[in-house]
């Protein structure tokens, strides 16, 4: 049974990924009166702009019970709480649980948001599909060991921690005998990918066994980087592969050296 459950994306390309796990979780509820709000907190303008989604979709479905998962709701579950609009707050983990989306009275269980700092491993979840997009994105890691001075993330999302490289193929395998041609490798700190698995592989090893292994894959994107952590085997796939796409989304915050110091960033402008 298909579920009939409305799923709301903020933030980045790995909640887009998300969402897609959470509607194959609702599938196999029966409940269809849900709105599940996938939050992002990378801004204090985007944890507002998710509570203004929250009282406008209860104002359009008064009937619909919501709940908020996501960073957001994992950093900081109680603003979510209080709101009377708001029937549940699930944490980042707790998102892939079927029995979390089921509503009662209890109010012991209106929060279920545990300590994402104590998560070692990412689980892998088949996705085939994406609704209504035309590219795919594959999450290869979650997480960051990271502490930027300005960055909350990854207290939403726990240390950093790869996905093996035999299950991510197998990912993009299935998304391609379902006709994606391209597909989106993303993460919170995708050059980090690897540090955690034996060997301890770099994510330029996980590109070139992907472009090797999948002839069929037409095109392959980077999401967001980190310039710091980008290996002379990496940029060589950029220039010189035809399937590995040469454009990567690198976040700048400024462009004084002292700044960017201060800002903990491991790289000078």
């Amino acid at each position: 049974m298909k579920s009939k459950s409305q799923i709301i994306t903020m933030g980045c390309r790995l909640n887009l990924y998300e969402s897609e796990v959470i509607r194959g979780v609702l599938d196999v509820n029966d409940q269809d009166d849900l709105i599940v709000i996938n939050s992002c907190a990378v801004t204090k303008e985007a944890e507002r702009q998710a509570r203004q989604e929250i009282r406008k979709l209860h104002r359009q479905s008064p009937d619909k019970k919501i709940i908020v998962t996501g960073c957001a709701a994992q950093i900081n579950p109680g603003q979510f709480s209080i709101m009377p609009e708001v029937s549940k707050v699930i944490g980042n983990q707790e998102k892939f649980i079927a029995e979390h989306y089921k509503i009662d009275d209890d109010v012991d269980n209106r929060i279920k948001v545990n300590d994402i700092m104590s998560i070692t491993e990412t689980a892998s979840h088949m996705v085939t599909s994406f609704q209504g997009r035309s590219r795919a994105f594959v999450q290869i890691q979650n997480g960051c060991n990271h502490r930027c001075t300005f960055c909350i993330i990854p207290y939403g999302r726990g240390n950093s921690r790869s996905v093996p490289a035999g299950e991510i193929i197998n990912q993009i395998r299935a998304l391609l005998e379902n006709n994606y041609q391209e597909i989106v490798l993303t993460g919170v700190d995708i050059t980090d990918w690897g540090l955690d698995l034996p060997g301890q592989p770099k994510l330029s090893n996980l590109v070139n066994r992907i472009i090797k292994l999948l002839p069929s894959l037409k095109r392959l994107r980077l999401s967001s980087i980190d310039v710091a952590e980008i290996d002379p085997e990496l940029a060589r796939l950029m220039i010189e592969s035809p399937v590995l796409l040469p454009h990567v989304h690198i976040s700048l915050q400024a462009g004084d050296d002292m700044i960017l110091k201060r800002m903990k960033r491991r790289h000078n402008r």
